[in-house]
């Protein structure tokens, strides 16, 4: 439990002589696997902080308590950049996606592979603080979530990265990534935070440049993340950054559980082991036409990409059929999204009872969630109901 407190600290600069502190016994930090949380105590009006308590050198000495607040300190470098910048600091929602279906129909010349699917936002995602720095060198990244890289390796530093380059624009930023969406879960998580950073540079410059400009220059970085720019549906081909917006595709009333096993399914992996000659004939057009007028049912939900990842995870194919099973009558399809490892329910927000009740999956990843879209010229907003993510292991902890 430590390291993530000390992980989430450790990329500010910590007080002079904080190296010789001791990290406060009571001070309640708590990482949840499942949603991925960094609980700490709150003042009076509610604002978050660490505490670290200095040692004692010799008995009897008075103890000192430093208080070290992230969100205090990016609000004091905000106001440093207050006074010449119309906006200074920005707090904006990253969803992820699911893959309703995910037609693989063949391999490019540049080693990639041509895809047809079906796109849409869900109401899970992360929560990406930005501020301007001061700074005119690097940007500055931390995260709630340990093994998350910080450096030009994630999406979001390539995203600035590229924004930069593309508009001759100077600004760097302070950015705490406060994460929810699970990682090698298939549902573009690190997509949707690069596509969450572009739309914060360009904010930050006066929408210097137009969404379209955005959308395009995304694809040099990632094939996913050109489809955060679309209204939140849509037919995507090509390597995915073909993006065609499906207005009112499907109803965002509509609930659907998430349940990912705690083994990751890596997408090279997945794609190494997939044999085009084993991949489903139906048209997607065909597949599109059937969702958008009559829903989502269980022989729209194809996925090219389950076979070789159900080869790379066996578990996962045991895990979709359970919930199958178990499912009749509670889910209208079921079904992998991307190249996994999440199963996706749809019609039910909640689980089949099995996950609860098996000590096998004590650290499987939950979450319920529903179908999000976006207003024209605005980004993507959380729902006032949040979404409920959590695992069993959690719930014994809470005494549910």
């Amino acid at each position: 439990m430590a390291s993530v407190s000390n992980h989430l600290i450790s990329s500010f600069s910590y007080p002079r002589g904080a190296a010789s502190l001791a990290r406060r016994g009571d001070s309640p930090s708590i990482f949840r696997r499942g949603h991925y949380s960094f609980k700490s105590s709150s003042d009076v009006n509610g604002n978050k902080f660490g505490r670290i308590l200095a040692c004692a050198a010799q008995t009897g000495r008075r103890q000192v308590e430093i208080v070290y607040d992230p969100e205090e300190r990016f609000n004091r470098l905000a106001d440093e950049v207050d006074k010449n910048t119309k906006l200074s600091r920005l707090t904006l929602f990253s969803p992820c996606k699911i893959n309703v279906f995910l037609r693989i129909t063949g391999k490019r010349e540049d080693g990639f592979h041509d895809l047809a699917s079906l796109f849409h936002v869900i109401s899970l995602g992360d929560t990406i603080k930005f501020s301007l720095s001061p700074s005119k060198t690097k940007d500055r990244l931390s995260t709630n979530v340990p093994g998350v890289p910080v450096d030009d390796r994630n999406l979001i530093i390539k995203a600035l990265n590229l924004y930069r380059k593309k508009t001759g624009t100077n600004n760097f930023f302070w950015i705490h990534l406060d994460k929810k969406v699970p990682t090698g879960a298939g549902l573009g998580g690190g997509s949707s935070n690069a596509a969450t950073a572009l739309w914060a540079a360009n904010q930050f410059s006066g929408f210097l440049v137009t969404e379209k400009e955005l959308q395009e220059w995304s694809g040099e970085i990632g094939s996913d993340i050109p489809f955060f720019f679309s209204n939140g549906a849509a037919y995507c081909t090509g390597r995915g950054e073909v993006v065609q917006d499906l207005p009112h595709a499907l109803p965002t009333d509509l609930p659907m559980v998430l349940i990912k096993p705690q083994e990751a399914c890596p997408t090279a992996e997945v794609y190494k082991r997939l044999h085009l000659g084993k991949t489903s004939s139906v048209d997607p057009l065909t597949l599109l036409e059937k969702c958008v007028q009559s829903g989502i049912s269980q022989d729209v939900c194809i996925n090219d990409l389950e076979a070789p990842a159900f080869d790379v995870l066996p578990s996962l194919k045991k895990l979709k059929q359970r919930v199958l099973a178990a499912g009749r009558g509670q889910y209208s399809a079921v079904f992998m999204s991307g190249s996994g490892s999440t199963i996706v329910g749809i019609g039910s927000p909640d689980p089949p009872q099995f996950v609860y009740d098996e000590d096998e999956y004590n650290d499987i990843f939950i979450s319920e969630a529903s179908f999000l879209t976006r207003q024209e010229n605005q980004w993507y907003a959380e729902p006032t109901s949040s979404t409920t993510s959590f695992s069993k292991e959690e719930m014994s902890q809470t005494g549910e």
